[in-house]
């Protein structure tokens, strides 16, 4: 009953026009919180030589700062997602804004690794309602076959904040020292908090409708999790997200020592990373709509496998970003169309996305801790078998994810 078909959609129409001709506008100006978080998740990738020096201590260590911020956020997903039903979109988006903005700031007079792992790890948790609550939100707003678009916006954002973190951190930290780019980021935090605020009524409408009922939401989630389709899209969703973050929370190493690049030119060869979801989100999203989940899954699948094994080879620096860029596109063609799917599993769209996040982001700390604990292998050996991994999960994914038209 939940695959799509165009017969079906047109009945669906006639209920939803009006939300199908609502403006994307409001999707971009919430996809900024998440671009914010994004971008203060990854700013500290290309950081990890110059924090083990001034630490005192080894790049392995100060790694840890990386899973522990993901870890954080990927748990705490299930909390906020629910409440977001319960109390309201904007109320959930408001508060996780300002306590990310608020550990961010904290974090600027750290003095050692691990106060950086602590504070980092708050932060992940207060900031982790804000992308499940955003997916919830634009579920609510835009029909099915509308969805991969505000979405493709959305995963734009999440690749572009990535990628903009490593680079233009590493850029703003070259220049300014690392502190300032913490208070610069919660700054930024809170202005974006200013401007949700002001628009309030225009995103979120007059009177934000939440939900009346107080069903237990560990029944939410097993009824979810209780049928095939969903276990198997929150697996990729999860694996997915292990892969990305594990290849990208090393990206500004591989650079460092591949190729002798400083912290200027590791945040330029990041760039790359950001470029497909900022430009090309949008369309990615309507080809989805158009040609079907099960033709554009697996690409994205197979495009992110193939880059990982062809950077382990150390081509030339400039092939080598390009490839970057190509591992992003890759992320542009899966991750925004699992979400679409995930927010069919269940009428209490908190409880689906708040799965979703959990997943994804739980990936995400998982993949750059599993890099961290096998790296000791070598780099480019923890590439090949993240890079063969994948190539294994795109071959099922063409079955997996057949009936998804």
């Amino acid at each position: 009953m939940y695959y799509q078909t165009k017969k079906r959609m047109n009945g669906l129409n006639k209920g939803v026009s009006t939300a199908a001709q609502v403006s994307m506008l409001p999707v971009y100006m919430l996809s900024l919180a998440t671009f914010v978080v994004m971008f203060q998740g990854f700013m500290v990738a290309p950081l990890l030589p110059t924090l083990s020096e001034q630490f005192g201590t080894n790049v392995r260590h100060v790694s840890f700062i990386e899973p522990a911020y993901l870890l954080g956020y990927g748990f705490f997903t299930l909390v906020y997602a629910p409440l977001s039903d319960r109390f309201g979109r904007f109320r959930i988006v408001a508060f996780c804004l300002i306590t990310f903005s608020l550990f961010t700031l904290l974090t600027a007079f750290v003095d050692g690794t691990n106060q950086m792992i602590f504070l980092r790890l708050l932060t992940g948790i207060g900031a982790a309602g804000i992308a499940p609550t955003t997916i919830s939100w634009i579920s609510d707003t835009y029909p099915y076959e509308k969805r991969g678009h505000a979405l493709g916006i959305f995963f734009g954002n999440v690749a572009g904040g990535t990628a903009f973190g490593a680079s233009t951190g590493g850029l703003i930290t070259s220049l300014i020292g690392w502190q300032w780019l913490f208070v610069g980021v919660a700054i930024i935090g809170l202005i974006i908090f200013a401007l949700i605020l002001i628009k309030q009524k225009n995103i979120f409408g007059q009177r934000e409708t939440v939900a009346k009922s107080r069903d237990n939401i560990l029944l939410s989630f097993r009824s979810i999790l209780s049928t095939r389709r969903a276990r198997r899209t929150y697996f990729y969703v999860l694996f997915n997200g292990m892969f990305h973050s594990g290849i990208f929370a090393w990206l500004g190493y591989f650079f460092y020592t591949n190729y002798g690049l400083n912290q200027l030119h590791i945040g330029l060869a990041l760039l790359g990373y950001g470029i497909p979801g900022l430009l090309l989100g949008a369309l990615l999203g309507r080809l989805a709509d158009h040609y079907g989940r099960n033709k554009i899954i697996p690409l994205g699948l197979f495009l992110g496998a193939f880059t990982v094994l062809l950077l382990s080879q150390h081509f030339s620096l400039a092939a080598s970003c390009v490839l970057v860029a190509l591992l992003s596109l890759g992320f542009d063609l899966s991750h925004p169309l699992f979400a679409a799917i995930a927010t069919t599993f269940s009428s209490k769209k908190g409880a689906a996305t708040g799965l979703f996040a959990f997943f994804l982001f739980s990936g995400y700390g998982l993949g750059s801790l599993i890099l961290s604990l096998i790296v000791n292998i070598g780099l480019d050996r923890a590439y090949q078998l993240f890079g063969v991994s994948m190539l294994v999960a795109a071959l099922c994914s063409i079955f997996v994810f057949r009936k998804e038209k």
